[in-house]
């Protein structure tokens, strides 16, 4: 997620700040970074005062947003402060503090200015009327596109509590209040977590130290208590949707964001406690959840899901996708890609997932394009005892279901393709096989499509019956 701020600042010019009384959001300067005790630069995005002392929210430049913290005064090196500048003469900044180069896994999307507009072509004159009803169009294409995450609406007001009024339902995220954590804690089933990122729940809730959400339905109780007594009256024991797979205790369960809208929005406002790179708003109606869940004695805990249009114009098969925080580095994300290409599979056609990817999604989305692909190019046989096998670009596509684009740079990336004698080939070195049988065996569970028991629907049939 890229953080810019709107006020730009001197490319030369960086000054010794005398007291921290000067600072003013906007800054950039050198703080200390409470993970690593590195001193990267960082953008000051709010200020506060408590119990007589300054504190200020950072976010550390060219690092992922879910680093970004509250920090002290004396974590402050007011040794090189860039002040703002409102005169918009030049961007950037120039310090000579350089980022540590050992955490760039963790950085987003680097700072880059506004594109230009588009210039008409042949000195054509452009109606002022035909631009304002493009730009019209391109909001509500992109608002389409978007991840449904939402504002509660009054009938999923809980424990009295007032949700957040705030107009538009679409979350900017140059707002100040959007750039900043705003949930302390969550407590979801035995899992205590710390939320990365902004998500809009009722400004009441988080205000307190910790927020406690059922795990089956996901509705969320401001105490421990009020928990309880939901629990008393709760019968949910896993989603509210059709269980599609079981093997072992892995299961998937498909919700209509329409027909469970309320669980489909809870959902939303958890997941967006772990996500922050998509455009956000309320409407779950378009989308389907896919949500994979643990069985135990219990009931059915969620490890994760991915969301999916139900009509896709450029056939992207996952909106959004996310593995809880306790359950990743387990290999539950490449499970949820690969139940994710698997229903494309049954639906007779190749897919994507939305762009822009999480810097953790692009690095698994990669890691299991390469896999698969790697798979099937061991798994070829010659043709003829003198003949080298023969596959193409399509053929992989077909028995993948992903999409050409995905499969091409994927290639590219591992540096598989050459030229010779006037054909492209593969050439695969014993090094790469080693590493990828090694890969393989770590991934203990995969998907078995036996136990997948589903049926595509035609969703262009049916909205005209919801019409």
């Amino acid at each position: 997620m890229k953080v810019t701020s709107k006020l730009d600042f001197d490319e030369d010019f960086s000054s010794i700040c005398e007291s921290t009384a000067a600072l003013t959001e906007g800054c950039r300067l050198p703080v200390r970074m409470h993970k690593t005790d590195d001193w990267p630069l960082a953008e000051i995005v709010s200020i506060k005062d408590s119990e007589g002392k300054r504190q200020f929210y950072v976010h550390y430049v060219d690092f992922n947003k879910r680093l970004d913290e509250w920090v002290e005064e004396e974590d402050l090196d007011t040794r090189k402060v860039q002040f703002p500048r409102r005169d918009g003469t030049t961007t950037g900044a120039s310090t000579g503090v350089t980022t540590p180069k050992k955490h760039h896994s963790l950085a987003g999307t680097g700072s880059v200015s506004r594109p230009a507009s588009p210039v008409p072509l042949n000195n054509e004159i452009v109606n002022g009327n035909a631009v304002l009803a493009a730009a019209l169009q391109k909001k509500i294409n992109r608002k389409r596109k978007a991840v449904p995450v939402v504002e509660i609406p009054e009938e999923n007001s809980q424990d009295g509590l007032t949700p957040r009024q705030s107009g538009s339902m679409v979350i900017h995220q140059d707002d100040v209040v959007t750039r900043m954590k705003n949930v302390e804690m969550i407590e979801l089933g035995r899992n205590r977590i710390k939320p990365w990122y902004f998500s809009p729940y009722p400004q009441e809730l988080c205000q307190t130290p910790c927020i406690y959400i059922c795990e089956f339905c996901l509705k969320y109780r401001k105490s421990r208590k009020c928990l309880e007594r939901h629990l008393i009256k709760c019968n949910l024991r896993h989603p509210p949707g059709n269980e599609i797979y079981r093997k072992h205790t892995i299961s998937f369960f498909e919700i209509d964001g329409r027909k469970n809208k309320v669980y489909a929005q809870n959902l939303c406002l958890l997941a967006k406690l772990f996500l922050d790179h998509k455009t956000l708003y309320y409407d779950t109606d378009p989308f389907l959840f896919y949500v994979m869940t643990e069985f135990d004695s219990r009931g059915f805990h969620i490890v994760g899901y991915f969301s999916k249009e139900k009509e896709s114009t450029e056939d992207y098969n996952v909106a959004c996708i996310l593995t809880m925080p306790p359950y990743q580095r387990k290999g539950y994300g490449k499970l949820l890609i690969e139940f994710s290409y698997e229903l494309s599979k049954f639906e007779g056609k190749t897919g994507s997932p939305e762009k822009p990817l999480s810097d953790l999604g692009l690095l698994s989305y990669r890691s299991y394009w390469a896999q698969t692909i790697l798979e099937i190019f061991i798994a070829q046989k010659p043709s003829g005892e003198s003949e080298k096998p023969h596959i193409t670009i399509n053929d992989i596509c077909e028995g993948t279901s992903i999409k050409k684009e995905d499969v091409i740079s994927t290639l590219q990336n591992l540096n598989l393709i050459n030229y010779y004698k006037g054909q492209y080939i593969v050439c695969i070195s014993r090094e790469i096989i080693d590493q990828h049988k090694k890969a393989m065996d770590n991934r203990k569970i995969r998907i078995d499509s036996k136990c997948l028991h589903w049926t595509p629907k035609d969703w262009s049939k049916r909205s005209k019956w919801y019409k």
